[in-house]
């Protein structure tokens, strides 16, 4: 895929962590190059601590590289902003906001009328199935929901690019799956640039037009594959040869990365000893 009409830009971001002890500080990020193309829906993949969080917060604007920069249309990100739409693994609702009060949250912010607001909330509630639950607080419903209405705040900012930061990692197997396709849904009529990080390499396959893979900490791109799999996909993709395959070659490159930073760890205590 061509990447010269990219998006967002990521330009040898690194990130160094200062211990509180004084030692050497901790490289969580090496200087890391990211193109994201207009309607990309990027799967990024790696080992726990190899900096994929890391990353999404600093494209969020909410943490800074120690080298680098991320540009998105062109504008470096110095800070948080309406143009990039965050969805974490907790559901960060207000608690104390009705279902629609918390997808109008960022228009309110914004200045919009209310009868606008109401209208984009009543758009977004039907489009992730939350018809009839406006009034609902977000202790009265699943996990699942709760994450629908993230979802749907996000989104309702009109973003110009979404960030998700493994977003059904606290989700059953069976809401996962029906969230996976609910968003990919979502993605395929709105076409919104998607960033999503993710632990599951099926979900990564399924959702992704290109997925990338990090090395253990610290962390680097080391793959950047396209998913040659068509849209509207639908969730019998994943007993397909093609699916198969992709998944095999990511899961042997994700292993390699993750044994990596078991003997780092082993190595760092045993120092430590």
């Amino acid at each position: 895929m061509s990447h010269t009409l990219s998006i967002l830009d990521v330009r040898g971001v690194s990130r160094s962590f200062v211990s509180s002890s004084g030692g050497a500080p901790t490289i969580a990020l090496q200087a890391t190059d990211l193109a994201v193309a207009e309607n990309d829906f990027i799967t990024i993949l790696g080992p726990s601590g190899c900096g994929k969080s890391t990353l999404l917060r600093i494209v969020a604007g909410l943490d800074h590289p120690t080298g680098g920069e991320v540009q998105l249309d062109g504008r470096r990100i110095t800070g948080p902003g309406a143009d990039r739409g965050m969805v974490f693994q907790s559901y960060t609702l207000f608690p104390w906001l009705t279902v629609r009060d918390n997808v109008c949250f960022g228009l309110r912010e914004r200045g919009l009328a209310r009868a606008e607001q109401t209208e984009i909330a009543a758009s977004w509630l039907a489009k992730v199935g939350l018809n009839g639950f406006e009034q609902h607080y977000p202790k009265q419903l699943s996990g699942g929901m709760q994450q629908r209405v993230a979802i749907a705040r996000a989104l309702a900012n009109n973003p110009r690019i979404l960030l998700m930061d493994e977003p059904f990692g606290a989700l059953d197997h069976q809401t996962r799956e029906l969230m996976q396709e609910l968003l990919l849904g979502i993605w395929e009529a709105e076409r919104k640039t998607v960033l999503f990080v993710t632990h599951d390499i099926d979900e990564a396959v399924f959702m992704g037009s290109r997925v990338v893979v990090m090395s253990a900490r610290p962390g680097r791109i080391k793959l950047d594959r396209a998913v040659p799999m068509a849209h509207p996909r639908h969730y019998s993709i994943k007993t397909t040869p093609a699916f198969s395959e992709l998944k095999a070659e990511l899961t042997e490159q994700v292993r390699v990365e993750v044994r990596a930073a078991q003997a780092a760890a082993a190595a760092a205590s045993a120092a430590a000893a």
